[in-house]
């Protein structure tokens, strides 16, 4: 019962160790808001729509993103404002076209396994 605070140690505890291998995995609680503030990303529509997007084909142009999604430029224009604030795409510009790219390597793999769902739901739905 090492790693319980002192203000938790009267508390009832059925299992010492997994009490001790608990608080060790969440000891980064830097890492678990980073994460969560990660999944509030995903947890909007039009954002996941937009991220799936941008990792599957890579760089992609705002005008290019409404029209795949059935958006509007000026609703692209805000979602990607804020993923971009939020460190999740970058934009590029090449030359008069400013491209948006997946910044947060992190965030690819979760990708890889929505995308299949949103590909078949997007068809079919």
């Amino acid at each position: 019962m090492h790693l319980v605070p002192a203000e938790r140690a009267d508390h009832r505890i059925i299992d010492a160790d997994r009490v001790c291998d608990a608080i060790a995995v969440l000891a980064d609680g830097a890492g678990v808001r980073t994460w969560s503030e990660r999944f509030a990303l995903l947890g909007d529509p039009t954002r996941l729509a937009l991220l799936v997007c941008i990792h599957r084909v890579g760089p992609i142009s705002v005008s290019d993103l409404a029209v795949a999604t059935g958006l509007k430029d000026t609703a692209v224009s805000q979602a990607l404002r804020l993923l971009r604030n939020a460190g999740a795409v970058a934009a590029g510009r090449e030359g008069r076209v400013v491209r948006y790219r997946l910044l947060d390597a992190a965030l690819g793999p979760l990708l890889d396994q929505v995308a299949p769902a949103v590909a078949t739901t997007h068809r079919h739905g």
